[in-house]
């Protein structure tokens, strides 16, 4: 009698606190940063050292003086050197003089909705104080199916939640499939959501007018990086890795892509990490791919190949690393 009232007793003992406490903390976090990400970033985004080119011998110093550090005035000698610039993505916008009291704002409205209101709303202040008359041109345009400039971003957010799946569900497979067909699975998986997205993106809804096979290249290995690092931080951080990288790619990296909210309106530490991020290297390369005929895709290309290259490396060399420690312990 008094064994079965032991054996009661201890099983209707309390679980640890920790049990509790852990799920609901992890849990917390990371509502917390995935509203302060999109919520706060977009609460009030200002133009910073935004590229524009200006013509004329006067006004690009005048511009300079007028709008201060909103804006990075790129003085250009003529207007073929100036809308060379935009087309080629090195500036988003041109302002010449276009007469006596005219100016003429060019925009690639391919470089975000967001960026390009705010320099017209600056030069259109600028045109306000000195008694101008602005006209805007819209020189390159987004897709017709694409009105809103948001397609590369969904699709870059789309392709980074189906590698961290992948990555996720590569973790409960450790015991049905050895290390290097794991890395098969993830390498040839990721190929083929890179594939499907760019196909129905660009072919099928015509949202995003980039070259296929480049695309599909962009979005491979953006689903390689968040496969990998989901699977190597899994591996190596037990339970919390998950969370970590639901914090680090689903919810900083895409809030910071600059596709919502152009990169040149973000805070600085956000400027900064959108660049080193899958999703904003993605973001970039996407764009540029699309309408700026792919001129700076080299950095974008080698983040993206980083990330998935060494977490490949790192979770290769994990079970040598964990050896060795057991070994010393």
């Amino acid at each position: 009698m008094a064994e079965t009232s032991t054996k009661l007793s201890s099983g209707n003992r309390r679980p640890p606190v920790r049990a509790w406490l852990q799920p609901t903390v992890i849990a917390l976090i990371v509502v917390a940063a995935f509203i302060a990400c999109y919520v706060g970033l977009q609460r009030d985004p200002q133009p910073h050292q935004v590229p524009i080119a200006v013509t004329g011998s006067d006004l690009p110093g005048e511009i300079r003086q007028a709008l201060g550090d909103a804006v990075e005035v790129h003085a250009a000698t003529d207007a073929d050197a100036a809308r060379s610039a935009l087309v080629h993505n090195d500036v988003v916008a041109v302002l010449s003089a276009d007469g006596p009291d005219q100016l003429r704002l060019e925009v690639a409205g391919a470089a975000g909705a967001s960026t390009t209101s705010a320099v017209s709303g600056l030069v259109d202040a600028y045109a306000h104080g000195a008694g101008a008359h602005v006209t805007t041109e819209n020189v390159v345009p987004l897709a017709h199916f694409d009105s809103r400039g948001l397609a590369g971003f969904y699709m870059a957010f789309g392709v980074t939640l189906a590698g961290f799946v992948l990555g996720s569900n590569a973790l409960g497979l450790v015991s049905v499939l050895r290390l290097r067909h794991r890395f098969w699975l993830l390498t040839g998986a990721s190929a083929a959501i890179g594939t499907v997205a760019a196909i129905i993106s660009g072919p099928v809804l015509g949202a995003v007018p980039a070259p296929l096979l480049p695309l599909i290249l962009t979005l491979t290995l953006l689903a390689a990086a968040a496969a990998f690092t989901t699977k190597f931080l899994g591996t190596a951080l037990g339970p919390v890795g998950l969370p970590v990288t639901t914090l680090l790619l689903l919810t900083v990296g895409n809030a910071t892509s600059g596709a919502v909210i152009g990169a040149d309106l973000l805070p600085a530490p956000a400027r900064i990490i959108s660049a080193l991020l899958p999703p904003g290297a993605a973001v970039r390369a996407i764009n540029d791919l699309s309408y700026f005929n792919g001129a700076h895709m080299s950095g974008p290309l080698i983040t993206l190949t980083l990330w998935g290259g060494v977490a490949a490396i790192l979770l290769a060399l994990h079970p040598r690393l964990l050896q060795r420690r057991k070994a010393a312990a």
